[in-house]
């Protein structure tokens, strides 16, 4: 049609000739297995941690519970800040170098944990733990996107999500079972807990990083020829105005996206003692593990925006359900459809923003969509923490209420819709 504007911005994902043409089993791919068993060891070591870690603080340790809030806060904080520049690098200088010092870092964090003998310690670690996580997940997230066509990346992601949530299934459970085991005694916990980080950074050995040995090859052939090693100019492409409308939406939710501690401590005040909250999150972790990748491959066969506005349906559920009731049965049974909400948006998000952008982009994509998203969710904390008065019924409304606004606007208006100028444009003009 004259007129219309059907250019695909720079940096965008190239076009494929047909959503059907990859092999089924063409995602599977030889790093997305090894990433995906990374993230489960690394994942179980962090869950075992993340529920006697409270305790381990304030009752061990001495702190009080604004100290606990203090470290969560800024542990998350420099893990959102840090995922755009990771991410950005791992454009420039490969995947691997950042991803393979990212896990280090977390089971750095995890020896200092169980060595700590006072609180500040704790604050380093859990500091370093989170600086690691921000340095590996956008290349991580971009070296799986490498190897995936874009209709794939749905089931790609989820299947990464359901492997990385199955340790969060598989933590709390040794947690809690070595917990009754070892008389109650939280410390030897923490060292077990630094076994699977451990292993989880010397299985990153095996993944492989076309992306690093080119540039190896690049900087090679440059030393050779005494010039500098070029830079490639797709990397410096500005990012399509389609990938910044998501990414400005999904942040703009995730300011009502309070973290998930908020959520353990209602169950606390509905009932729960620390056991039952214990299963419960490993509960949640399960419905979340097992829809992942289902919700990540309807996403290659349907709308990303519409799966990501049925999990904010979900969260929405959720949130709302767990401000009204007391019932602790009613609890557990909310709690599951919340899983929904992580099942339907976590790898869904990663997969919607990969498939936005260019191969040379990847990186820089994933750290931008992690990280901002992740500062909004670090600034939902605060003010849910300062809204939430002993039982946390008004934020949880407020954020269920906004969410369900959110997953309409997403279900009728998909912000990566293509816009096109359909003004009448004369002949010959």
């Amino acid at each position: 049609m004259p007129g219309s504007s059907m250019t695909e911005p720079p940096g965008a994902e190239p076009p494929e000739p047909s959503r059907d043409s990859p092999s089924p089993r063409a995602w599977l791919t030889r790093n997305l297995l090894v990433l995906s068993f990374v993230s489960f060891l690394q994942d179980t070591a962090s869950e075992l941690l993340y529920p006697i870690l409270p305790i381990f603080i304030t009752v061990v340790l001495g702190a009080p519970a604004a100290v606990l809030g203090s470290i969560e806060g800024l542990a998350d904080g420099i893990s959102a800040m840090i995922s755009p520049f990771a991410g950005r690098a791992a454009d420039r200088i490969g995947r691997k170098p950042l991803i393979t010092a990212g896990y280090g870092l977390a089971a750095l964090g995890k020896l200092l944990i169980a060595l700590a003998t006072a609180w500040p310690t704790v604050l380093v670690a859990r500091s370093v733990d989170r600086f690691g996580k921000g340095m590996r997940g956008s290349p991580r997230d971009a070296l799986i996107a490498d190897g995936v066509v874009a209709a794939q990346r749905g089931k790609a992601f989820g299947f990464h999500r359901a492997m990385d949530t199955s340790g969060a299934v598989v933590g709390p459970l040794i947690g809690l079972a070595a917990y009754e085991a070892l008389d109650h005694r939280i410390r030897p916990l923490l060292w077990i807990a630094v076994i699977p980080a451990v292993l989880s950074v010397a299985l990153v050995a095996i993944v492989r990083d076309p992306k690093r040995d080119r540039v190896k090859l690049q900087a090679r052939e440059a030393a050779e020829a005494h010039h500098p090693a070029p830079t490639d100019p797709a990397t410096l492409a500005p990012l399509p105005p389609a990938f910044r409308r998501v990414v400005a939406v999904l942040t703009a939710f995730s300011l009502v996206n309070f973290p998930d501690a908020l959520l353990l401590l209602r169950l606390h005040s509905i009932g729960f003692s620390v056991a039952m909250t214990i299963l419960a999150y490993a509960t949640y972790n399960i419905v979340y593990a097992t829809f992942s990748y289902p919700a990540g491959a309807l996403s290659d066969r349907l709308s990303r925006s519409r799966i990501y506005a049925v999990g904010l349906a979900f969260f929405s559920l959720g949130y709302i359900g767990l401000g009204l009731t007391r019932s602790t049965a009613l609890a557990w049974i909310i709690l599951c459809a919340y899983g929904m909400f992580a099942a339907c948006t976590d790898g869904v998000g990663k997969a919607w923003a990969s498939s936005l952008v260019g191969p040379a982009l990847q990186g820089r994509a994933q750290g931008i969509y992690q990280g901002f998203t992740g500062i909004a969710i670090v600034v939902a904390g605060v003010w849910a923490g300062l809204m939430w008065h002993g039982t946390g019924v008004v934020p949880l409304l407020i954020s269920g209420a906004v969410a369900g606004s959110f997953a309409l606007w997403l279900w009728v208006t998909p912000p990566d819709r293509i816009r096109v100028d359909t003004r009448f444009t004369p002949p010959g003009d």
